[in-house]
């Protein structure tokens, strides 16, 4: 058995349908079965985008956990922790590309005769159609079709 495992569907849609009756989105969960008692980690994030506060958790916590309780779906003891999924190394969405501008990142990439690459730069922005680096005071436009991922990086010293 897997020290932590994603939730079982009925769980899983549980857990969305109260985070969203908040204002909040599921944006992950695990069942650390390992710990004594078990863990049920929730990981929320804002409908509209904005932060996750730790007020916004402590709030989430009475609501999530009486949902749960009163579905039965876990029959043993565990603890609730309700979280932000905090910052993340992959750049995903709008939010994170604007909140990352001017940060180190790795792209990688395929281009159109299927060979792949990595390349470091500072996020400028990404637009509907490129994302644009910063490489040594250049900009580099990497099409967006390309682009197979975005991390953010510690930058390396050359």
């Amino acid at each position: 058995m897997a020290l932590a495992e994603t939730l079982p569907p009925e769980l899983d849609n549980l857990a969305r349908q109260a985070a969203a009756s908040l204002g909040f989105q599921l944006w992950g969960g695990q069942l650390l079965r390992q710990r004594i008692p078990m863990t049920l980690v929730i990981q929320l994030r804002r409908a509209d985008g904005g932060d996750v506060s730790l007020d916004d958790c402590a709030s989430c916590s009475g609501p999530i956990g009486d949902a749960i309780e009163a579905s039965g779906l876990l029959d043993q003891a565990y603890v609730l922790e309700i979280s932000s999924p905090g910052v993340s190394e992959l750049l995903q969405d709008e939010r994170d590309f604007r909140s990352f501008r001017g940060f180190p990142i790795e792209v990688h990439r395929r281009d159109a005769e299927g060979v792949e690459s990595q390349r470091e730069g500072l996020l400028l922005e990404r637009d509907d159609d490129h994302l644009h680096l910063n490489v040594k005071g250049r900009t580099i436009r990497i099409p967006r079709s390309e682009v197979l991922s975005v991390r953010l990086i510690t930058p390396s010293e050359d």
